[in-house]
């Protein structure tokens, strides 16, 4: 890609990185909650149903 100038081990200046990792760390613990409570309603409808 382009160099823009920038070091990018020290990141962008205008970004705020620990705000970037907690809103990171937010979806995937929403992506591995919905993922469990997905599972648990396809087993419980497999059980019910059949």
């Amino acid at each position: 890609m382009a160099d823009h100038g920038h070091d990018s081990a020290a990141g962008h200046p205008a970004m705020d990185y620990a705000e970037h990792e907690k809103t990171y760390e937010l979806f995937l613990v929403l992506a591995k909650w919905t993922t469990i409570v997905s599972v648990a309603i396809l087993v419980f409808m497999a059980v019910t149903l059949l």
